[in-house]
């Protein structure tokens, strides 16, 4: 599939809002709040371990210039800033992209929407015991 960021003129045309030497951003096209931009390196690779530490930079960089403009524009009060990774965790483009929603009181983007409710599961679990977190942790150390 080609990536729509990379070959559709209008975005990289008309709609670049702001670019560094590695990163651009443009304001999404479905949009969830007013305002709702995606920051993506200009190398066309589509997992956030693909890019180099000079790109993460650039693109974090160009996140913190998008999230000051949107308090100055629009009054936000506060951010969501996400990524999806793969097909399965909803990665719809081919291409690394940062999500920055600036929110506010009383918007009414994401009605009813808890990040907890499927990522931390709150309420339906217990803490892990001391031990099995300690586990966990030697487990992942493992894997550097």
């Amino acid at each position: 599939m080609a990536c729509v960021f990379c070959t559709l003129p209008e975005i990289k045309d008309r709609q670049i809002l702001e670019e560094n030497n590695l990163a651009w951003a443009f304001p999404t096209n479905i949009p969830i709040t007013q305002g709702h931009t995606l920051v993506v390196p200009k190398r066309c690779v589509s997992t956030f371990e693909d890019l180099t530490a000079e790109e993460i930079l650039a693109v974090f960089t160009l996140a913190k210039k998008i999230t000051n403009a949107l308090r100055k524009v629009y009054g936000a009060e506060g951010f969501n800033f996400a990524w999806n990774q793969e097909k399965l965790a909803g990665q719809a483009v081919p291409h690394f992209h940062l999500h920055i929603l600036p929110r506010k009181e009383g918007d009414t983007g994401l009605l009813g929407y808890d990040p907890r409710s499927f990522l931390y599961r709150t309420g339906d679990r217990e803490p892990l015991p001391e031990a099995e977190i300690l586990k966990m942790r030697d487990e992942i150390k493992g894997g550097f």
